[in-house]
């Protein structure tokens, strides 16, 4: 007698349930997400004890006929496909048939929904049995409840976390549906208290507004590119807002939130140096493009796609990003990264009027501000480059570029603008070819003084700055080497001793593979033995007394990511460069010295951020030492400022 037999319909469904709904997150996207498919414009999902005793979802879309409730509670049952072409270009959030079976397997299901709002029809389910089915009334809609979630497979329970936990994946799906879909109200309720609602008034910055916080949504930066085939826009903060990790990047695909590692990175690669190390953006990224040009179905929850051309559309992210930041004054506020309180641009974030869902009206009277708009301070910021530097003398206790006298500062920089102007072939982090940036409203600074060797003090028409001098040679020694690297020139320093490098054997393999990358930039390495190279030359721009310990380090940049990129190994050996030639903290220079540095400063590309992201300075403006020391009175203060 044979052994294999078909699975009951009751355990098939469990076992479904397994990979569909993992936990009540799963459950309120699964239904948040029927309810957008039905074209609703306002949804309420009021929730207790972070689910597990109940989730209701609550719309006003088109509802289920009553000859359809109980058929769209069996497995693999959909009105959204209907061949394999339906199934290769999908438009809908849902498709598979599977959430609704999946839920009520392992539940107690109520469903209430009417289409027309005049009669409705009621059905309760039990472990995806149908208890009772009668005639109800409601107005047009659909409301799901769902109540003591796993009662059947206690199992499942051991693997879920804390209340709190499970309450903020819940918080997390409905925050990235709502940024997806602003033209949709969507109210979360938990045990009686507001977590989300959101305006549905189609204004993506009101929306991330009432999620984040006014102060971050005032902050950040629209921007779009496209293409024939992919349209690409959202909102993204400045680099001096960050998070410590990459969650706070939302990637919405035709309407859908999915998680996608390399379109992530372009987030972040269209900062370039722009970002401090470790720290990440806050981004809403809209991607729209033909449903033929994606699998959706791939993964069980339906986050992780397909995508054809990934890597053109992670272009276009990080092009459009890197455009929209290329003239923006970055400059951060000393005064409100004190801590102080600052007033900050208004966003009209709204709430709309209580909804009732039995009468649903239009929402276009919303007047009130919005309630949960945590403040968030910013963070720390980062940038880009291209200069160089002629007949200039290096000074032995800085080695920094001065200028022998006002001719050959003025032949400097007319030699940086007649660069820009051509376009010299200085390659990014992504190994594009660099555009000048437009001209920017960087101050005009002019030198008072120094502080502990390591802060230069300067003022401008605005008010005063304060200046990292290592930061700030940094920046300028960056652009210089940025571009000497990018133009891979064979100008070469004989060694008058050549260097030898030995490795083991699985090094040496990686060094004969990658050698082509060494190359790149300048750097020649023969084979010299099994397992060692000998180095005869080396780039004119190396910095005299560091060549051995610099080739090393190239070297090692090649044996720690096998998979570096020429354009990403030329950009940390201009890092490099430029961090071992700076001006050291606790290090005093002369007046002649520090005014040199500020006016290289002012001609850099971008003087905002040394390479490694950290601030090269903060300002203090006639505002702010104006309140700080009360010339500036308050409005109901009727004394007269001095």
């Amino acid at each position: 007698m044979g052994i294999i037999h078909e699975l009951p319909v009751e355990l098939s469904n469990q076992i479904a349930a397994g990979e569909v709904i993992e936990r009540p997150a799963s459950v309120v996207k699964e239904l948040v997400e029927n309810s957008i498919d039905a074209q609703a414009t306002q949804i309420l999902i009021t929730i207790k004890q972070a689910g597990l005793k109940s989730i209701e979802v609550n719309d006003n879309g088109k509802g289920i006929s009553a000859d359809d409730v109980e058929v769209a509670f069996l497995p693999h049952t959909t009105s959204k496909i209907s061949n394999d072409h339906d199934l290769f270009n999908v438009r809908t959030l849902g498709f598979r048939g599977e959430a609704l079976a999946s839920i009520a397997s392992v539940s107690k299901l109520t469903v209430v929904t009417s289409q027309d709002g005049k009669s409705a029809v009621r059905a309760k389910f039990s472990g995806n049995e149908l208890i009772k089915k009668e005639t109800f009334a409601r107005s047009k809609g659909t409301t799901m409840t769902v109540e003591d979630l796993f009662f059947n497979t206690p199992a499942r329970l051991k693997y879920v976390k804390s209340l709190h936990t499970e309450l903020n994946k819940i918080v997390d799906i409905v925050d990235r549906l709502a940024m997806g879909y602003p033209d949709i109200s969507f109210r979360l309720i938990h045990e009686g208290k507001d977590l989300v609602w959101t305006s549905g008034n189609d204004n993506l910055q009101q929306t991330i507004a009432g999620i984040y916080g006014r102060t971050i949504a005032s902050h950040m930066l629209d921007f779009e590119n496209s293409d024939p085939d992919y349209e690409i826009n959202g909102y993204f903060s400045k680099p001096d807002t960050t998070r410590s990790n990459r969650s706070y990047i939302s990637l919405i695909l035709n309407g859908r939130y999915i998680r996608n590692f390399q379109l992530t990175n372009a987030v972040i690669r269209g900062y370039g140096s722009k970002l401090m190390v470790a720290r990440f953006p806050i981004a809403v990224i809209n991607i729209k493009m033909d449903p033929s040009l994606v699998d959706i179905n791939v993964h069980p929850t339906k986050q992780e796609v397909r995508l054809s051309n990934e890597g053109h559309i992670g272009d276009l992210i990080s092009d459009g990003i890197r455009n929209r930041l290329s003239n923006q004054n970055l400059i951060p506020d000393a005064v409100k990264n004190l801590g102080r309180k600052e007033a900050t641009p208004k966003v009209d974030t709204y709430k709309p009027e209580q909804i009732s869902f039995d009468d649903i009206k239009s929402i276009d009277k919303i007047n009130e501000p919005l309630g949960n708009t945590a403040t968030v301070e910013p963070e720390p910021e980062s940038y880009e480059p291209d200069n160089s530097l002629e007949k200039r003398v290096e000074t032995p206790m800085t080695g920094m570029p001065i200028f022998d006298d006002p001719e050959h500062l003025h032949a400097w920089d007319e030699r940086m603008k007649q660069e820009k102007a051509e376009k010299v072939n200085v390659i990014d982090t992504d190994g594009h070819e660099a555009t000048p940036a437009p001209e920017s409203d960087f101050p005009d600074l002019r030198y008072i003084g120094q502080i502990h060797g390591t802060y230069l003090v300067a003022e401008s028409q605005s008010g005063f700055y304060l200046i990292d001098q290592h930061a700030a040679q940094e920046r300028v020694n960056y652009e210089y080497y940025r571009q000497e690297i990018g133009k891979v020139s064979n100008d070469q320093q004989k060694l008058l001793v050549p260097i030898v490098l030995d490795y083991p054997n699985s090094e040496s393999i990686l060094i004969k593979e990658k050698k082509p990358v060494l190359e790149s930039i300048g750097l020649y390495l023969e084979d010299f033995g099994q397992n060692s190279f000998v180095v005869n030359t080396h780039p004119t721009w190396f910095v005299p007394g560091q060549e051995e310990s610099t080739i090393k380090e190239m070297v090692d940049y090649v044996l720690n990511d096998s998979k570096i990129s020429v354009a990403a190994f030329r950009e940390k050996n201009a890092i490099m460069m430029s961090c071992k030639r700076a001006i050291k903290a606790n290090h005093h220079i002369d007046d002649r010295e520090a005014a040199q540095l500020l006016h290289n400063l002012t001609k850099a590309e971008n003087p905002y951020n040394c390479p490694h992201g950290r601030p090269v300075l903060v300002e203090f403006s006639n505002k702010d030492l104006e309140k700080m020391f009360k010339r500036i009175q308050d409005p109901h203060d009727t004394r007269e400022s001095e």
